[in-house]
């Protein structure tokens, strides 16, 4: 059974809800420009990819690279830029820091302590986050409140780091249900990946995500043998990045892990 069989069933408030993020997104390209989108290609943030494409709206996308990302997450990324409207371009981290990270800590640290979890995020996702925000005023995320206990206030206009980032957050499916995602998905025929239909609604790097059972928690399958508290990578936490890293785009940055294919170019789509 699929992804969309399982969970594509609307809440009463649905076309309210999708109204109401057309209605911030089209806010998105003119009150708060110059803004991007940031997408791990998870079932929410290909909603808004489309949304955006639908609206053609002058709002670019970046997609953060890790270097540990699933085939099928890569397979996705090739196909959404491709079939993409605006751009969506592909940061990576420095490729220094990371060989000099698993010289030192090893391929496998992240299981060793929460410390070296956080510091290999910090690497692979916060530090490139913080180019592909650059000159932006704002970023689009595809946070919803019901996803975890650290994410039930989110707004749908964040200005709580705006002091020290300079950066407002916007949230345009804060208020929608696992539900609505999948139901826009099906009523408008969206490529998403298939490792949702694999029983993996949260997806992020390969070594630290593992499919769910039925009856567990969205996000048990991101980090599942730390504390509950500390499941955050870091992108949506505020916290300085302590990583020196070039300015310049990544493309000459590619990364390398045994097992997975070599990450596409940075590369933009008309």
């Amino acid at each position: 059974m699929s992804a969309i069989d399982l969970h594509a069933r609307p809440s009463a408030g649905f076309e309210a809800k999708l109204a109401e993020t057309q209605s911030l997104l089209r806010r998105a390209a003119t009150e708060f420009a110059p803004v991007t989108q940031a997408s791990s290609l998870g079932a929410e943030d290909v909603v808004i990819t489309h949304l955006i494409n639908s609206l053609s709206l002058d709002i670019p996308v970046f997609v953060l690279d890790t270097g540990m990302l699933h085939d099928e997450t890569l397979a996705l990324l090739e196909r959404t830029r491709a079939n993409s409207r605006t751009a969506v371009d592909v940061y990576r981290p420095s490729r220094e820091s990371v060989v000099h990270f698993v010289r030192r800590e090893g391929k496998d640290a992240m299981y060793r302590s929460i410390e070296l979890r956080k510091a290999c995020c910090e690497m692979r996702k916060v530090e490139p986050l913080e180019r592909a925000l650059a000159g932006k005023r704002a970023w689009i995320t595809g946070l919803r409140r019901e996803q975890s206990s650290a994410r039930a206030d989110v707004p749908l206009v964040d200005t709580r780091d705006k002091a020290s980032t300079q950066r407002i957050k916007l949230n345009p499916l804060a208020d929608w249900t696992w539900g609505d995602v999948w139901h826009y998905i099906k009523l408008h025929g969206v490529d998403y990946n298939p490792l949702h239909d694999k029983f993996y609604p949260s997806i992020g790097c390969v070594p630290c995500t593992r499919a769910i059972s039925l009856g567990e928690d969205f996000r048990a399958g991101r980090w599942w043998w730390e504390d509950e508290a500390a499941k955050e990578c870091g992108l949506h936490v505020a916290k300085s990045s302590n990583i020196t890293a070039p300015a310049e785009p990544i493309e000459a940055h590619a990364n390398e892990r045994p097992g997975l294919r070599q990450p596409v170019e940075h590369r933009r789509t008309a």
